[in-house]
């Protein structure tokens, strides 16, 4: 008798089983949010920072999901833009997320959760104080 592992969403099929790691959902939960336009990045836990400084890059950073056999809920963690209507970024981000992941894994999503971690500003061009001193 087959036990389902808490990490997989299974599927049965007639010729066998198909497994989808809660990573994967999660992963392309994390692409799917990035794309919309205003997200400026994920935010991830102490977690994530240390995966990061392992070397190696955290694709589903800033997601947190629960998956059933059937259905999946999901919480993002973002940092928008400044500027950004922070409301129609945050209903963007779930429609896009949502969309994405019922059609790459047949799951439905029941909850999506946005969190709003921050706001990016922009960088502006600062010239360099000390070398203006030296000339």
């Amino acid at each position: 008798m087959e036990t389902k592992d808490n990490m997989d969403q299974v599927t049965h099929t007639d010729i066998g089983v198909i497994k989808i790691a809660d990573e994967v959902v999660a992963i392309v939960a994390s692409l799917a949010a990035t794309e919309v336009k205003g997200v400026a990045g994920m935010s991830g836990g102490v977690s994530a920072g240390i995966v990061e400084m392992l070397g190696r890059k955290n694709l589903s950073k800033g997601v947190k999901v629960e998956v059933g056999e059937k259905e999946a809920a999901v919480d993002v963690f973002v940092i928008v833009e400044f500027g950004a209507s922070i409301p129609d970024v945050a209903q963007q981000i779930q429609k896009r997320v949502k969309e994405a992941i019922e059609t790459m894994t047949g799951l439905k999503v029941v909850e999506i959760n946005i969190h709003v971690q921050g706001v990016a500003f922009e960088k502006p061009e600062s010239k360099d104080v000390e070398s203006q001193r030296v000339k």
